[in-house]
């Protein structure tokens, strides 16, 4: 067993909101992405989501409610819940999701 340095793997990905599967826990994936401060348009997901700030901030709207994630926050993203990343996001997020939501 090695450790796995997880903010250089996203540093190394090749572009912003491209995300990385991580590795897999069960039926759920662990994913790694970067964050450059640009939105992303709202999606829905038909699982829970959980998203892990690791380092930056993360601004989000859910269901029209403004929700802001600092780095060592994380936050549930219900199934089901409308949720749109907004100008200002950046860092290192986590995301941890079943697999095939």
């Amino acid at each position: 067993m090695v450790p796995n340095n997880v903010v250089e793997t996203a540093a190394a990905l090749p572009a912003a909101w491209s995300s990385s599967s991580f590795c897999r826990v069960g039926t759920a994936w662990v994913k790694v992405l970067r964050m450059d401060s640009g939105p992303v348009p709202e999606e829905v997901h038909g699982a829970d989501e959980v998203l892990l700030v690791l380092d930056g901030r993360l601004e989000l709207l859910v269901e029209d409610t403004e929700v802001v994630v600092e780095g060592g926050e994380m936050v549930r993203v219900p199934a089901g819940a409308r949720h749109a990343v907004r100008p200002g996001s950046r860092g290192t997020l986590v995301i941890v999701e079943e697999s095939g939501a």
